[in-house]
């Protein structure tokens, strides 16, 4: 079979007692970076040495039948540098030939940083998306905020510390200066921090630098940010896929407080 693996994203400590387990008899390991497996394994005091094969974003394609064939004998233990697996890490090319080839996946959990920001950023857990990293260029990524304006959700991302303060500028801009913003950086590890302010007041604050791992979690679209219309296109979107029309209405209606019974009327309508 294959098995995911998370690892720790920062203190060593939060390794569970399965991961060391699975690393202590783990014949196949396939890693994101093989150097820094072995260094965790050194960390852990793991004398197991494992075969290591390399499995990143430039050669998951081509590598994942071969990885596949060999979990059909042999159980593959699969690690990112951080974290789980597939979550904006290499593995979900594996996994979904694996299924595919009805192999076998599971997973031993462990720490995540979108959850771990989540969980800290003090904004509604609830209901949220992960969009993984914002796009380089400006224009793309404020035409990806744009995008997500209307989202009711808390949104969690991952950034880079050198696009940090561009980024939020740009959160500013196409979200509004009062969004409320968290940036966690160095979850776990000894200098964490959690900043919470504005996405202009925390745009300012990164233009002085910041360093380390980032995540951002912001807060989603308020009653007052969704139009009418466009609460009506949420509603009709979730009939399309299958949800009753009343239903889908009353789930509408609770994330963006529109009435419950006007957007039923107004689907109607929208039929005939």
């Amino acid at each position: 079979m294959i098995i995911l693996a998370a690892t720790p994203i920062g203190n060593l400590s939060d390794a569970s007692t399965r991961l060391v387990q699975a690393l202590e008899n783990a014949e196949v390991i396939a890693a994101e970076d093989t150097r820094t497996t072995i260094r965790l394994l050194s960390a852990l005091g793991i004398q197991n040495r494992p075969r290591l094969l390399a499995l990143h974003d430039h050669n998951e394609k081509a590598k994942a039948a071969e990885l596949v064939a060999l979990a059909r004998t042999t159980d593959l233990l699969v690690l990112s540098d951080a974290g789980m697996p597939t979550v904006s890490d290499p593995g979900y090319g594996l996994v979904a030939a694996a299924a595919a080839a009805d192999v076998t996946v599971t997973a031993i959990p462990g720490p995540s940083a979108v959850i771990t920001a989540l969980a800290v950023s003090g904004l509604p857990t609830d209901r949220f998306s992960f969009e993984g990293f914002l796009p380089r260029k400006q224009g793309e990524r404020r035409s990806t905020l744009r995008r997500l304006a209307r989202e009711t959700r808390t949104m969690v991302f991952f950034e880079s510390p050198q696009r940090l303060a561009a980024s939020l500028a740009d959160v500013a801009t196409e979200l509004g200066d009062s969004r409320r913003v968290v940036v966690a950086r160095e979850l776990t590890k000894l200098h964490e921090e959690v900043r919470r302010g504005t996405a202009a007041e925390l745009a300012a604050w990164a233009a002085e630098g910041v360093r380390g791992e980032i995540a951002v979690v912001i807060e989603g679209a308020t009653v007052a940010d969704v139009p009418f219309a466009d609460a009506v296109a949420q509603v009709q979107s979730l009939a399309a896929a299958g949800i009753r029309l009343k239903e889908a209405c009353a789930e509408v209606a609770g994330l963006t407080g529109h009435s419950s019974r006007e957007l039923y009327q107004a689907a109607l309508a929208a039929r005939s």
